[in-house]
């Protein structure tokens, strides 16, 4: 199975495409297809018939909007504002420092 740079939860850019620009958050990685689904990004509408097989017999059906995936090459991984805290946080513990 090929392997991406990019997993579910990190914040990635747009670099290409309709999108581009948008920054958002792996929601899936799709490794066969070499795809990943960017939360905000690349959204589709989809038309679903109406059923009765929801729960109670509920109807559902409708326009729904959704993400569809995009290709892994089209997107770069950014730096999350929590990882360097963390590491600050480690290194003021590794040398005595108070907070």
């Amino acid at each position: 199975m090929p392997k991406l740079h990019v997993k579910k939860g990190d914040l990635v850019q747009v670099i290409a495409g309709k999108d581009k620009g948008a920054k958002g958050r792996v929601i899936a990685a799709l490794p066969r297809e070499d795809r990943v689904v960017v939360e905000g990004v690349n959204m589709i509408k989809k038309h679903a018939k109406e059923t009765h097989q929801g729960p109670r017999g509920a109807k559902t059906g409708g326009v729904q909007t959704m993400e569809a995936p995009i290709h892994v090459s089209n997107v770069k991984k950014l730096k999350d504002d929590e990882k360097p805290a963390k590491k600050a946080e480690k290194k003021a513990d590794e040398t005595g420092e108070d907070n």
